[in-house]
């Protein structure tokens, strides 16, 4: 469990391995406001090898999606499996965010 966090040029690749929950949440968030920090403006948030996102992981890529968006950037979510869809098609947060596969 953990994340690595990858630059592509001009795009941030964050690569969540495990589960995103309470326990390595405020992780997340300080790698990618750091990156932020230093002018990322475009993150990627892969999801290939996630297995679960509990509320307070749901909860801090609403939070960091907005903070980036007020610095003119983007998030964009990629490689969910079927259940992690649901889970944000089920608590409508999939309009809050881009996908890409």
């Amino acid at each position: 469990m953990g994340f690595k966090v990858l630059e592509r040029g001009d795009v941030t690749l964050i690569e969540i391995g495990g589960e995103l929950i309470v326990g390595n949440r405020q992780l997340l968030k300080e790698q990618v406001l750091e990156q932020l920090e230093r002018g990322g403006r475009k993150f990627i948030v892969d999801f290939s090898n996630t297995d679960y996102i509990d509320s307070s992981g749901l909860g801090v890529l609403v939070t960091l999606s907005k903070k980036i968006r007020e610095q003119g950037g983007e998030l964009s979510l990629a490689s969910l499996s079927e259940d992690l869809r649901t889970l944000f098609e089920l608590t409508k947060l999939d309009t809050l965010f881009l996908f890409s596969d």
